[in-house]
């Protein structure tokens, strides 16, 4: 196994971005990216995808209720149950990971996103070091934490 090239970490970022800018036409800030450790903590709602193929590992999306509330009203979706905020969560994630392996190749495959609630940490399954991406839409924050490694 071989670590993320550092324009292969860049597709999350602007994947990210471009999620923000075209679900809510306005792009999120950036506040870091950093190496984590093994267990990264996140907010009450998180969306999980794993990749297997030639890439191994995961994606996690990780956002505070508000985020989830917000972005559902924007799309004019009126339900805003925990259900439904989860789904949102898994819906992001898992385009994330489509933009992925549009980026990355067809030798990528993604699973179904799992969706947790609970702030509870995320242990990293492949790296040492997860990469963490801290961002904040308007004055509310969330993270993608990318826990991948290339197959040689």
């Amino acid at each position: 196994m071989s670590n993320l090239q550092e324009e292969e970490l860049k597709l999350f970022v602007d994947s990210v971005r471009r999620y923000f800018k075209v679900t809510t036409g306005e792009e999120p800030k950036i506040t870091s990216a950093f190496l984590a450790t093994t267990e990264v903590q996140g907010h009450e709602f998180n969306g999980i995808v794993n990749f297997s193929g030639d890439y191994n590992g995961q994606v996690m999306v990780s956002m505070p209720e508000q985020v989830l509330r917000e972005l559902l009203l924007l799309q004019g979706e009126t339900d805003l149950s925990e259900a439904n905020l989860l789904d949102a969560v898994g819906e992001i994630a898992n385009t994330l990971a489509g933009n992925a392996r549009k980026s990355l190749g067809a030798g990528l495959s993604i699973s179904v996103p799992l969706k947790l609630m609970g702030p509870m940490g995320i242990r990293a399954k492949v790296r040492e070091r997860p990469c963490a991406i801290t961002l904040r839409w308007g004055h509310l924050p969330a993270l993608v934490c990318v826990d991948l490694e290339r197959r040689v």
